[in-house]
């Protein structure tokens, strides 16, 4: 080949390369800025399309136009009440002035390492300004239920109401953070708190009052159902103990009544005649026989007595009728020659 074909050759191929060079793309998602000797040059260039730079001297620096994303790590920080606990958050972001990010931060790694020192700071100042129980909870519209023996506390001493909640102080930490983000070309989208845990070394501790707690809230349950259960107990005694004096009341009553009612049917009846009111009496007495009188009964009486005088007219067969006795009373008949009746052992009264 001749010399002229090879230098010919050689400005093809340094032509080809200087355009090459000097050319670069921009996409949708990418925000490139030329850089000379390490200043920018000229505007971002935002809109996607073919751009060109001087070869060799400048630079062409993608920065992504995306929300991008922060997650920090887990970092152990003590709240108001003194309760170490391990927080791990995360935040979106963007850069919002490429040229103004380039300068301060140049790529993504130094902006993470800013965004963990600015972000973390403020996430552990939030946290030591409030208690455990408002990191906890998402917002304070919720009221727990308040513990029966304490109204004004929940299990484990905690306030029933809170002042704020976790999304109220993830806003302040949004708040706090992003001002100071601007001077970095950053954006600050979002910041979240992703998980809150015990500390390692208390956790142990914690599980065992919550135990405790929860075993003090079923033993006062049992003892106020025991309770309850006396009470319904003793209320079922008093009102079967009324049921049942008030039902011997009414019989009482009832049977009160159903005598009377006999008596004045009897009297009615055997008043009618002087035969019919002795003949009553003599029913009456005999009846009176029945009830007093046993297989071992033993009767003290004196012979002028009210219950002796009806044996001393039975033996006198011509003036009463045969009458048949209890089968505890037993009379020996009398013999029809002996003009008296027969001797009745009778102890005279002290």
């Amino acid at each position: 080949m001749k010399p002229r074909g090879i230098i010919a050759v050689f400005v093809v191929v340094f032509v080809a390369f200087l355009v090459v060079m000097s050319g670069y793309t921009v996409r949708e998602t990418e925000t490139a800025i030329v850089t000379r000797f390490g200043r920018p040059v000229g505007l971002p260039k935002t809109e996607p399309g073919l751009y060109f730079k001087l070869p060799l001297i400048e630079i062409a620096t993608k920065l992504e136009k995306r929300v991008l994303e922060w997650d920090g790590p887990a970092v152990e920080m003590p709240t108001k009440d003194k309760t170490y606990i391990e927080v791990d958050a995360f935040g979106r972001w963007r850069i919002n002035d490429p040229a103004r990010f380039f300068v301060a931060l140049r790529d993504l790694r130094s902006a993470q390492s800013r965004l963990e020192d600015i972000i973390g700071s403020e996430i552990r100042a939030a946290v030591a300004r409030h208690e455990l129980i408002e990191i906890i909870r998402s917002d304070k519209v919720r009221v727990l239920k308040a513990d029966p023996q304490n109204p004004g506390t929940v299990s484990g001493s905690v306030p029933v109401k809170i002042q704020r909640g976790r999304v109220e102080i993830e806003k302040d930490i949004l708040e706090a953070s992003a001002p100071k983000l601007v001077a970095l070309g950053i954006e600050l989208l979002d910041v979240r708190m992703k998980r809150v845990n015990y500390n390692a070394a208390v956790l142990q501790r914690i599980y065992q009052r919550m135990t405790s707690e929860r075993q003090q809230s079923a033993q006062r349950f049992r003892s106020e159902g025991e309770g309850e259960a006396a009470r319904i107990g003793g209320k079922k005694e008093r009102d079967l103990s009324e049921v049942q004096s008030t039902a011997y009341k009414k019989v009482q009553q009832l049977q009160g009544e159903a005598d009377a009612e006999a008596t004045r049917i009897y009297a009615g009846a055997f008043n009618k005649s002087p035969e019919a009111a002795e003949f009553y009496s003599f029913i009456k007495t005999l009846e009176t026989y029945k009830k007093i009188l046993g297989p071992s009964t033993n009767l003290v009486l004196s012979t002028d007595s009210d219950i002796f005088s009806l044996l001393k007219r039975a033996t006198d067969r011509t003036k009463l009728p045969a009458i048949p006795l209890s089968p505890a009373v037993t009379i020996p008949s009398t013999p029809q020659s002996a003009p008296t009746p027969p001797p009745v052992q009778v102890e005279a009264p002290q």
